[in-house]
């Protein structure tokens, strides 16, 4: 086509666009220009062109929008679903969420009848958890206030809450429990070889009472077993900290280049490890305890920042007889001289743990100065009961199943014994305050720092945490009272503890 053409074709074009409507409708419609719409890839479409060949192209045109649609709801759903797994990962991992006390403790107990496996379950689950850092942990770091700071061995503690031994028997989850907000974690006991305990079943709940009866006999993989978890423990520290990853590195770290405790690995906190003696060992033999006691020390103080002398279980034949004065005192002897002998920039302190069925005078007096004359660091009170308390509240008839089971053989833990456990604390505090007695002692108040004590029996609220520290102690430990309370309960504890100084 001649340019001429074209431009005359072009005005034509023009001219038909400008005829008024009357025109269009008079003209033959073989001579109206083809206005179909054009769709990609498609030809002009003709007013002969089939109607099967048209639908295929209006069927495209009618599923445009729904693509669209489909596409911005997948997008809804996966962003709702990212939310709401984001804001299940917070809360979930919150130790302040209620779901822990009020969800998971009686769930845990309807899907674990017997308490040791609801107790293997939880420690097997924080441990998974905490291996993708999905674990509970204490979020906010309310503890940076200073509020509830304490010294505790010329530490500064960011609070004054510990859990007791027997919630990580084999020093499976120290971090995990660490996390939860307390100041001390006590793991163990740990026996220098393996030993079963007693035989299941072997713990049994007093729900209505938020209580315990357990016979577990100090079941312990052996001190070797835990010397090669904690050493494993502190290498890991070393290389995430810059140490390198070589043969000793962990002794950098053990020797305070990384400025944290050696046991805890978290300023403001303290790991303490506790030894006993095999079930087996002859109770007549001290020579043999003793030999016991300093097999785990030499295994385990590096890796303490307090070593716990448990003399106090009531599941092992013979054991509390070791709290009279004088098998005691020489037992407490061997352990610290061992802690002072490692091969460790800073010692470990060295702590004994008594029972609160020895309350007498003589009883108490005697082992106060065991505690003087060897040189033991401080004590902690108490451990179970066999005795077996009234119910609370006054009057309270247990169910029968409860009556039943408090005929059970074994050390009995709950709310019972808070009242027992402050006034022994008072007592302990008032006789070690005031120096051995004896005049065998061989060292003056003078010459010894003040005797540290933990407070440990029934504490499961912030009021009894702060009576506890009111009567003499400088940790208030728990245990049976994360068990019914929940993961949470340290968090609970210390909130509760805060609003009391507010007040």
């Amino acid at each position: 086509m001649t340019s001429a053409s074209a431009t005359m074709a072009w005005r034509a074009g023009l001219r038909a666009r400008s005829l008024p409507a009357s025109r269009w409708a008079q003209r033959p419609a073989a001579s109206l220009p083809n206005l179909a719409p054009r769709f990609p890839g498609a030809r002009y479409a003709s007013e002969s062109a089939s109607p099967a060949a048209t639908e295929p192209v209006k069927e495209a045109a009618k599923e445009l929008p729904k693509r669209a649609v489909r596409r911005s709801r997948k997008g809804i759903y996966g962003t709702s679903l990212a939310l709401a797994l984001l804001f299940g990962y917070i809360y979930g991992t919150d130790t302040r969420a209620s779901i822990h006390r009020y969800g998971m403790v009686p769930l845990i107990r309807m899907l674990f009848p017997d308490a040791e496996e609801a107790h293997h379950f939880g420690v097997d689950m924080l441990k998974s958890l905490y291996q993708y850092g999905m674990h509970p942990r204490e979020r906010g770091n309310p503890d940076a206030d200073g509020a509830l700071s304490t010294e505790v061995f010329g530490y500064t503690l960011s609070n004054p809450i510990g859990i007791s031994a027997g919630l990580d028997k084999h020093a499976d989850i120290p971090d995990a429990l660490l996390d939860l907000g307390p100041a001390v974690v006590e793991v163990g006991g740990t026996t220098p070889l393996p030993q079963d305990g007693n035989p299941k079943p072997r713990v049994f709940r007093v729900t209505s009472q938020n209580g315990m009866i357990n016979r577990y006999g100090l079941n312990s993989k052996g001190a070797d077993h835990m010397a090669a978890v904690l050493k494993q423990r502190a290498r890991d520290f070393a290389y995430a900290a810059g140490f390198g990853d070589q043969e000793g590195a962990e002794n950098r770290v053990l020797n305070g280049e990384a400025n944290v405790p050696p046991g805890s690995l978290v300023p403001g906190k303290l790991l303490a490890v506790q030894v006993a003696k095999n079930k087996l060992t002859p109770d007549g033999d001290i020579d043999a305890i003793k030999n016991d006691y300093v097999y785990c020390v030499d295994r385990l103080a590096q890796y303490a920042d307090i070593l716990v002398v448990n003399v106090s279980s009531p599941n092992t034949p013979g054991l509390r007889d070791l709290q009279a004065a004088a098998p005691l005192t020489a037992i407490l002897t061997a352990v610290v001289g061992s802690a002072k002998s490692i091969n460790r920039k800073t010692k470990p302190y060295v702590m004994v743990k008594v029972s609160p069925d020895e309350d007498s005078d003589e009883q108490i007096s005697g082992i106060c100065e065991a505690v003087w004359n060897s040189g033991v660091d401080g004590v902690i009170v108490g451990n179970t009961t066999n005795r077996r308390p009234d119910a609370l509240p006054q009057g309270f008839v247990l169910p029968e199943k409860e009556q039943q089971t408090m005929k059970e053989t074994g050390g009995y833990s709950g709310p019972q014994l808070f009242d027992r456990s402050v006034a022994l604390v008072a007592r302990y505090r008032a006789l070690l305050d005031q120096g051995p007695q004896s005049e065998t002692s061989e060292s003056a108040p003078a010459e010894q720092a003040r005797k540290v004590i933990f407070a440990s029996g029934g504490i499961t609220n912030g009021q009894q945490a702060r009576a506890a520290l009111d009567a003499g102690a400088s940790v208030a430990m728990m245990y049976t009272g994360i068990t019914y309370g929940g993961i949470g309960t340290v968090t609970r504890v210390k909130e509760e503890m805060r609003e009391l100084q507010k007040k």
